[in-house]
């Protein structure tokens, strides 16, 4: 499998990507991976592996982060994403965004990112309370500079990130403002058609974190153990019962990956009705997840055989998101009068 990369000039730009945490599951896949795959066909797209946001709240546990990068890498092309197609850069080593953020941050005070409501939440989420690790607070601010280093004009988003989207073109409006230029260029959301995916707990949503996720390279035992466990209606007791398919989550998965959506639809209204027991539900979404899955753990295996080449293929990505931010920072700086040598 060729991982040589040659970049693309089909507009619209796309920026996207993940915190490399852990390896990518199938909520990353139906929010986001399968959209990514469609999308190089008819866009730039840039993908950042966002390790130095990643590091804002995983202070002490940074080789979690680096590790990481390699693993989520190994995703990306075992879905389909194509370097060739897709720019896949290492946020850390575009320096030239550490740059754009100190700017934009001059322009932001610190209320306002406190009133960020995706900020307020996940402060909310982590305990934080006033103990704010002040990189985590200001993250919107490194967002908007990934977001406007490459002059992205849709940004895939889902709901609780559209606050994030408002902060950046906030941001980008009043920096042209300040210098009296359109340089920076406001984005739009791209919000994902599919509902985010339950935890097989029924109880979150899908994470590495929580133990409720199913990873793109689990095996055919993992696959079979995680249907087995998944949450279906505590009332269904019985086969003749009448089941209830809201909050339900293999009928949520199964609403996600089979594509016979008529057949599903009977499967529906006879589970409604009672008389269908959970484990025929079951087994049927687990033959669509381990068809799904068997290509995409086999491609990740086959490109895990030469890390080397994968690292080289970063480099290549980062090297060419370098040299677009590049730009944009000389227009930054220029239209405020810091290119002194010049």
């Amino acid at each position: 499998m060729s991982l040589n990369a040659s970049s693309s000039n089909t507009p619209p730009i796309v920026l996207t990507g993940d915190r490399p945490t852990g390896p990518l599951h199938l909520g990353h896949y139906i929010g986001s991976l399968k959209s990514r795959v469609e999308l190089q066909h008819t866009t730039q797209q840039f993908i950042l592996l966002a390790d130095t946001q990643a590091m804002t709240d995983n202070v002490g546990r940074h080789q979690r982060v680096t590790e990481n990068v390699m693993e989520v890498a190994l995703d990306y092309l075992a879905v389909g994403i194509d370097p060739e197609k897709s720019t896949i850069f290492i946020q850390s080593q575009v320096r030239e965004l550490y740059e754009l953020s100190m700017v934009l941050l001059n322009l932001v005070t610190v209320s306002r990112l406190e009133r960020n409501p995706t900020i307020k939440e996940e402060i909310r989420l982590r305990g934080f309370e006033r103990d704010i690790p002040a990189g985590f607070l200001t993250y919107p601010v490194s967002q908007a500079a990934d977001i406007t280093a490459f002059k992205a004009t849709l940004v895939p988003v889902g709901n609780d990130q559209l606050p994030m989207i408002e902060q950046t073109n906030e941001l980008v409006r009043r920096f042209n403002n300040v210098v009296g230029k359109e340089i920076l260029v406001e984005c739009k959301e791209m919000l994902s058609a599919t509902s985010r995916l339950p935890g097989i707990d029924g109880k979150a949503k899908m994470s590495k974190s929580l133990g409720n996720a199913i990873q793109l390279g689990s095996t055919p035992a993992e696959i079979k153990k995680a249907v087995n466990n998944m949450y279906t209606d505590p009332n269904h007791l019985r086969v003749e019962d009448p089941g209830q398919v809201e909050g339900n989550v293999v009928f949520s998965f199964l609403d996600a990956f089979d594509p016979n959506k008529d057949e599903l639809e009977e499967l529906k209204a006879h589970y409604r009705r009672g008389g269908l027991g959970d484990s025929v539900v079951k087994r049927r979404l687990e033959a669509q997840l381990q068809a799904m899955i068997e290509p995409i753990r086999t491609r990740r295996e086959e490109f895990a055989k030469d890390k080397g080449e994968v690292l080289a293929m970063l480099k290549r990505g980062t090297e060419r998101a370098r040299t677009v931010a590049a730009k944009t920072l000389d227009e930054v700086n220029a239209s405020m009068g810091l290119n002194y040598f010049d």
